[in-house]
C-alpha cells in the first residue's frame, strides 16, 4: 500500500454512518508506480480514486432491504407474500406493501447508510483532491446523484458536503436539498466528458439526473418545472450518443454493457462487484434448477396480478416476467416440494398472476417472478448483469409528460411512441396523463420508478390489492428511528 495514497479525516457523525477513513485496496492500486501517485493530476490515478467512490454506489442498490426494494415494494408493482414462516421478517415487508411502516423497519436505516456512506467516500475523496478540477466536478455530480435518492425517499434530509466534516447535523429543507442538487451538477457539468462512458457520469448522464430531478419539482418543492425536464431530457436524446435497443431485454443481458440504450449503469460482476441478488430474491426455491444457479432463491418477490394483467399480450415487454408451468434446464417439470406436503414429490410448479392473499399463508407458487433481468445459467447469488440507473427510453417518456404538461401534445406523442413502437405496440393517436402513467409502468418496470411515478400522478395513497388508502404523509419515508437516536440534531418527518 502507497502510503502517500491513505487519508484520515476528522471523524463524521456516527448518526451518518460515514466512515470517517477510507483505504484504497492494494488490488486497485496495480501498475500505479510512486510517481503517478505523487502526481494527482495523473489520469490514471483520478480513474482509480473515482473507482472507489463508485463503487459505494454499485454497492448494494440491487439487494435485499436496499433502495431498490424498499420502492419496489411499496408500490403497486411487487409485494412478498408471506408463506408460513417463509418471508415474515418481523412484518418489515408486510408493512412495506401495506403502507403500515414502521420508522424503526431496518430497511429505511439500511437505504439512509447506504446513502451516506456513499456521500462519506466523497467527501472524503474531495477534501483530499479539491485541486483536481476534472475529479472533483464529476464527484460533487455524483453527491447530487446519492442526493436524488435521499430527497425522493426522506426528502428533509442533512446536506453534508467536504465542508461539514464535525458534529451532528441537522435536517435541511427540502427546497434546500432541492437546491443543493441542481446547483451541484449545473456548476459541474460542463467539466463532465461528452463522451459516452456507462459506469461513470458525464455531460449527458448529469443532464439526465437533471431531467428526473425537475420531472419531480412540484412534488419535491410546489413549484412545476416541466420545461426544465423537457430541455434537459433533450440534452440526452439529441446527443447522437444513445439509441432505443431493437432488442428490448438487450438492455438487461447479462452481457448488456455494449448496450446503446444505457447511459448509467452499476457495473455487476458475480466475482469482483456482488450485491445484484434478484436472481435469489424473486425465484422459486426448484428454479435453481432452471437455470443451474450455484445457490437455492428464495422464493419471495412477486408481482401483483392486477400490474401484471395492465400489459397487453402483443406488448413484448410483458415477457419481464415470469408466468406458467415451470421446467429444468433438461425441460423436466419442476415440482413444488415442500416438506409439509402430503405429496413427497410435491405438486407441478406453475407461476399463477393470482396472489392467494398477502400473508399468513400466501401459497408458494403464487404470484408471477421478475424475469426483466436474465438470469444466466449457472449465476453465482449476484448477478453480473450491469444496472441501469438511466436509460434513453425513461428520458423519452420524461419528455413526453413534460411537453404533455406544457400542452404540447404533438411533441409528447412522438416521443412514447417511440418507446411503444419498441414494444411492438401500435401507436398513440391521442394522449391523456393516464395513458403516461400506464406506459411508463410498462416500460420502467422493476426499475425502482414505481414509487416515484405513483407519488407524481397522485395514485400513491389509493388502495389496491392487500392495501387500504394510505396516509399523506407517507409520500415521505420516516427518518430511520437508528439515525434520531444517534443524533439528537434529526427531526423526524411528520406524521411519524
Amino acid at each position: 500500500m502507497f502510503k502517500s495514497i491513505r487519508k484520515t479525516f476528522l471523524l463524521i457523525p456516527a448518526t451518518l454512518m460515514l466512515g470517517s477513513c477510507w483505504e484504497l485496496d492494494q488490488e486497485v492500486l496495480d501498475g500505479i508506480t510512486q510517481e503517478e501517485v505523487n502526481n494527482s493530476n495523473n489520469p490514471v490515478l483520478i480513474d482509480v480514486l473515482k473507482a472507489s467512490a463508485y463503487s459505494r454506489i454499485v454497492g448494494s442498490w440491487g439487494g435485499h432491504n436496499s433502495i431498490w426494494s424498499i420502492y419496489e415494494v411499496t408500490s403497486d408493482e411487487l409485494a412478498i407474500p408471506q408463506k408460513g414462516a417463509d418471508w415474515e421478517d418481523g412484518g418489515l415487508w408486510l408493512r412495506a406493501h401495506r403502507h403500515t411502516w414502521q420508522a424503526s423497519d431496518e430497511a429505511f436505516n439500511n437505504s439512509w447508510a447506504y446513502c451516506y456512506t456513499a456521500i462519506g467516500e466523497i467527501n472524503n475523496l474531495i477534501v483530499s483532491y479539491r485541486d483536481v478540477q476534472a475529479l472533483t466536478a464529476e464527484l460533487r455530480v455524483l453527491r447530487a446523484l446519492v442526493y436524488s435518492w435521499l430527497i425522493d425517499s426522506f426528502g428533509n434530509v442533512p446536506i453534508v458536503t467536504e465542508d461539514d466534516l464535525e458534529g451532528n447535523p441537522t435536517n435541511n429543507s427540502r427546497q434546500e436539498v432541492f437546491d443543493f442538487i441542481e446547483q451541484s451538477i449545473l456548476e459541474n457539468v460542463d467539466l463532465l466528458p461528452k463522451t459516452d462512458t456507462k459506469t461513470t457520469l458525464n455531460y449527458y448522464s448529469a443532464h439526465a439526473v437533471l431531467a428526473k430531478l425537475y420531472l419531480n419539482a412540484e412534488v419535491y418543492t410546489g413549484t412545476a418545472r416541466w420545461a426544465d425536464a423537457e430541455a434537459a431530457a433533450d440534452v440526452v436524446i439529441n446527443s447522437g450518443l444513445y439509441s432505443l435497443s431493437s432488442n428490448f431485454f438487450s438492455n438487461f443481458s447479462t452481457r448488456n454493457g455494449g448496450s446503446t440504450e444505457n447511459i448509467l449503469t452499476l457495473p455487476y460482476d458475480e466475482n469482483n462487484a456482488g450485491g445484484f441478488n434478484l436472481a435469489q430474491m424473486t425465484l422459486h426455491y426448484s428454479s435453481q434448477a432452471t437455470y443451474n444457479l450455484q445457490e437455492q432463491p428464495w422464493n419471495g418477490y412477486a408481482s401483483l396480478e392486477e400490474f401484471y394483467n395492465s400489459f397487453d399480450d402483443n406488448d413484448v415487454r410483458k415477457n419481464s416476467f415470469l408466468v406458467g408451468p415451470q421446467f429444468a434446464a433438461d425441460g423436466t417439470r419442476l415440482n413444488d416440494i415442500s416438506a409439509e406436503a402430503e405429496d413427497p414429490d410435491g405438486e407441478p410448479l406453475t407461476f399463477t398472476p393470482e396472489i392467494n392473499e398477502l400473508a399468513p399463508n400466501a401459497l408458494r407458487q403464487a404470484g408471477v417472478r421478475v424475469g426483466k433481468f436474465e438470469f444466466a445459467s449457472g449465476a453465482a447469488s449476484s448477478l453480473s448483469n450491469d444496472y441501469p440507473l438511466l436509460r434513453l427510453a425513461d428520458m423519452y417518456l420524461t419528455k413526453a409528460e413534460a411537453a404533455f404538461r406544457q400542452g404540447k401534445t404533438g411533441d409528447a406523442l412522438a416521443a412514447i411512441n417511440m418507446v411503444r413502437e419498441r414494444a411492438g405496440m401500435p401507436a398513440f393517436a391521442s394522449l391523456t396523463l393516464e395513458d403516461i402513467y400506464d406506459e411508463r409502468g410498462r416500460e420502467m418496470f422493476a426499475e425502482a420508478s414505481r414509487r416515484t411515478d405513483q407519488i407524481r400522478f397522485g395514485t400513491w395513497n389509493d388502495p389496491w390489492w392487500e392495501k387500504g388508502q394510505s396516509e399523506p404523509f407517507r409520500a415521505l419515508f420516516p427518518i430511520p428511528l437508528q439515525q434520531i437516536n444517534a443524533n439528537p440534531n434529526l427531526v423526524q418527518n411528520p406524521g411519524y
